[in-house]
């Protein structure tokens, strides 16, 4: 019989402990549970910012509230158009809808679901604004090929991180070396490395935005919240005001733009900041048993491993060519192992939120979006993972060698075909 594999939505699967216990407590005797005049919230920003290397972090209520925040700073006009992956959550379109403007889905890599240049290059067009690629499941994104597209095109890239954090990029080929002379002093200090490994890169700052959840399924979580990180200073004025309804407190009672009510709570940051500092630990504990995982199951056939370069693990995604994964789903939970298949009912653009009204009676921001590129367009890869071939396995830091044996057991057991 399988050990019991210990679920996020329980204790035994979560970092929660008297870090955050005492963290709750403190801003409760402090009698100021509001971020506007309270200092855990701000606290919550500068450690982010310091932990990701970014001059800006912004915290906020959820991640879709982030994900909001950085089409803000993308800026679009109605019907514009952002391009954006069909296999991710709704919380990356709603904003896109929220700001009247129209998701266009480009298909992705069927082996790691991720955004496929090529698909976003031939969508690009007229009103295209911005690309919004999502680190699946914890696995880098293609982004530096996105950034060279959307410099290319004069877009935005925007990076949802929403499961990956402390995810690791390629690291960038080395540039011709530049005389001393012709290198020009910084206006300001330059913004801490990230930690780890000299020269490395974290998932977030290869675009304009990078977002982050800490919603309750995350590698981290205060319940609900979000943070957004920038090195733009008139990026971060632009989301920090949406996200106080627009509200300048320097200004004194004064709304200098359009906004909604994102702030995140005093409770929420703490709990946050308590977490953040077990981060580091919950992603090395993922990296280790999800390697083993791929080494056990090295070399079987009918199954496509992840690369684990860079992986930040919130799932543990297999590909199976052949298909089948709705079968073999089925067979490994009924050994006990939390596995799905497809990840999704089926991959957005396919999803019945596009047959209705989006406003009201209206489908404005819709009604003029070309059949071809728009929402329902067809993403044949992205379909078939979802219908076919994609399984994926709840993964979590408190697993254990003995976690991982009865995974790759069941597996074994139940070899897909080929």
């Amino acid at each position: 019989m399988s050990p019991h594999f210990p679920s996020m939505a329980e204790p035994g699967g979560r970092t929660l402990g008297d870090e955050e216990v005492a963290a709750a407590e403190r801003v409760i005797r402090s009698g100021m549970l509001s971020a506007v005049w309270g200092t855990e919230a701000r606290a919550l920003e500068r450690e982010m910012a310091e932990l990701y290397g970014r001059r800006h972090a912004i915290a906020c209520s959820s991640g879709t509230a982030a994900l909001h925040l950085a089409v803000v700073a993308a800026a679009p006009d109605p019907g514009d158009e952002i391009i954006t992956t069909p296999i991710t959550d709704f919380g990356t379109v709603a904003p896109i809808l929220a700001q009247n403007a129209v998701p266009v889905f480009a298909d992705v890599d069927p082996e790691t679901g991720n955004l496929d240049p090529a698909a976003v290059a031939r969508l690009i067009g007229p009103r295209t604004r911005a690309i919004m690629a999502v680190h699946l499941f914890g696995a880098p994104a293609p982004v530096d090929e996105l950034r060279a597209l959307a410099d290319e095109h004069g877009l935005v890239l925007l990076e949802d991180c929403a499961q990956a954090w402390l995810t690791e990029l390629p690291p960038l080929p080395p540039r011709p070396a530049t005389p001393l002379a012709a290198v020009p002093r910084p206006a300001a200090p330059l913004a801490a490395a990230p930690p780890g490994d000299a020269g490395v890169r974290l998932a977030g700052t290869a675009g304009a935005v990078g977002c982050f959840s800490l919603q309750q399924w995350k590698h981290v979580t205060c319940g609900d919240g979000g943070l957004v990180i920038t090195d733009d200073d008139a990026l971060a004025r632009t989301m920090r005001l949406f996200s106080d309804k627009g509200w300048d407190r320097a200004a004194g009672r004064s709304h200098a733009s359009f906004g909604l009510n994102y702030r995140m709570t005093e409770l929420q940051a703490a709990v946050a900041r308590a977490q953040l500092a077990k981060l580091p630990g919950v992603v090395e504990a993922r990296r280790r048993t999800a390697v083993r995982l791929l080494e056990e199951l090295g070399g079987l056939d009918g199954v496509r491993l992840p690369r684990p370069e860079g992986h930040a693990w919130w799932l543990f995604p297999l590909v199976l060519p052949g298909g089948g994964a709705r079968e073999m789903a089925a067979a490994l939970a009924g050994e006990g192992i939390p596995a799905r298949a497809g990840y999704l009912e089926q991959p957005l653009n396919r999803a019945p939120v596009w047959s209705g009204p989006v406003y009201g009676t209206s489908r404005f921001p819709l009604d003029g979006a070309d059949a071809g590129r728009g929402p329902t367009a067809a993403c044949p890869e992205a379909e078939r993972l979802v219908a076919d071939t994609l399984l994926v396995i709840d993964w979590n830091e408190n697993y254990t060698d003995a976690h991982v044996t009865a995974v790759a057991d069941a597996i074994r057991k139940y070899r897909p075909r080929p």
